[in-house]
């Protein structure tokens, strides 16, 4: 009964068009009050208690660094780069916004703010040249969720927490998948740049001029070698990494690139508050819901139920990845990470799946989820940005989610995809 009040509130308060945080937290406190086995005031203790964690301060740092750098002209320096290497080819400028999107996500470590930076600067290019709205739309929401795909990713510091495993070992399990994602999009958005007919630029950059852009974007270029280069050479911790891009994005806002006016700082840092306050309320009470699940052994249960239905790994994993797509389609990211890991973690570990690359897998079908209807948040990101209809940038989307799903089955049923870095790291 106790787990029909949980899940009943829960879907219930979603469909009233109730807030996921809030959802979560109303679901759990009613269905804690009915069952009566702990104190009421082991809400309030959990919401603190979850968010007390050092990793998890790596969230806000990040949000504030990607923030920064957008605001501070580092994401048009980017496709300024980009377009220097790929403009000139059939589908250019959807080849630009798949590589700066790449590059972007590697200092955001989120969707959303990857599509919102570059859907801005890059949208209107691309309608300029004769792009179909859709296309575009659909695109860049598409390459936005490698936000959480490519390290640094906020995703990932919250299943790492989730799972008590190491951030710096999913950062690094995320290379791989990340840029075969990036590949398989760049190889769709070319094939359907012939089809349509959509040429590259006739610009031609020599030596000189190609130099001049790049040197230009040489403070934009370093942010990835500097946060990941820093993780990976253990100089500082993901959550240390966070705090000196926050640093370094201010600095060369203000004072190189002088893009970042001082009156702008306030709006900033506001935006990057309330994003980091949605995350966090986030995180505290999906946390509380995944203990509610826990005092009524309901992951058991279901682990249980998996492994006596079959214990073949490649079963196992297909039933998973059909769960966590459907799931990807109706709820955040983050919370369906803290909800599921503890029910999913357990199935998927009893058969040999090491922890690293279920973590990948999780991550790659809820970015897939970004980009899929009803709930894609990338997809309202993306028509707000460009001003079109929900509808449209769904189905322009479609022939990335279907390029995206081929490579999350290469990385479910291909390890080495995941952990080889690791190997070659000493992790």
């Amino acid at each position: 009964m106790v787990s029909l009040i949980l899940f009943g509130c829960f879907i219930l308060f979603l469909v009233a068009s109730v807030p996921v945080a809030i959802s979560l937290g109303l679901a759990s406190a009613l269905a804690l009050l009915y069952s009566g086995k702990v104190s009421s005031s082991y809400i309030a203790q959990g919401l603190v208690t979850s968010i007390d964690s050092f990793p998890l301060m790596a969230v806000p740092f990040f949000i504030l660094a990607g923030d920064l750098m957008g605001a501070g002209g580092l994401s048009r320096r980017l496709l300024a780069v980009a377009n220097v290497f790929f403009g000139r080819y059939t589908g250019g400028l959807a080849i630009i916004g798949v590589v700066t999107c790449l590059f972007f996500a590697a200092i955001s470590g989120s969707g959303p703010a990857t599509v919102a930076a570059i859907g801005g600067l890059l949208l209107p290019a691309m309608a300029k040249a004769g792009y179909d709205k859709g296309y575009s739309v659909g695109l860049l929401a598409s390459a936005g969720s490698l936000g959480i795909i490519i390290p640094p990713s906020i995703p990932m510091i919250i299943y790492a927490v989730s799972a008590n495993v190491s951030i710096t070992q999913m950062f690094l399990a995320g290379i791989i998948p990340g840029f075969m994602i990036g590949a398989f999009l760049i190889v769709t958005a070319w094939l359907k740049a012939r089809k349509e007919g959509y040429t590259g630029s006739e610009q031609r950059f020599n030596a000189a001029q190609a130099w001049a852009v790049i040197s230009d974007a040489k403070w934009a270029l370093l942010v990835p070698v500097i946060i990941l280069g820093g993780i990976y050479g253990g100089v500082f911790t993901p959550t240390e990494a966070a705090a000196v891009g926050v640093i370094y994005g201010f600095i060369v806002g203000v004072f190189v690139y002088r893009e970042l006016q001082w009156k702008d700082l306030y709006k900033v840092i506001s935006t990057s508050a309330l994003t980091s306050a949605t995350v966090i309320v986030i995180v505290g009470t999906a946390t509380i819901f995944g203990r509610m699940l826990a005092i009524e052994r309901i992951p058991f249960m279901i682990a249980d139920y998996i492994v006596h239905l079959t214990d073949n790994p490649i079963l196992i994993l297909l039933l998973v990845n059909v769960l966590l797509l459907f799931v990807g389609m109706f709820m955040e990211t983050l919370a369906a990470i803290i909800i599921l890991v503890p029910i999913l973690l357990p199935v998927v570990t009893a058969v040999g799946v090491d922890p690293i690359h279920f973590g990948i897998v999780m991550i790659v079908n809820l970015a897939i989820g970004m980009v899929t209807p009803p709930v894609g948040v990338n997809l309202f990101v993306g028509a707000r940005v460009g001003e079109t209809s929900l509808e449209k940038v769904s189905a322009g989307s479609m022939p990335f989610v279907f390029a995206m799903f081929l490579a999350l089955i290469l990385t479910t049923y291909v390890p080495w995809i995941s952990l080889a870095p690791l190997s070659l790291f000493g992790q």
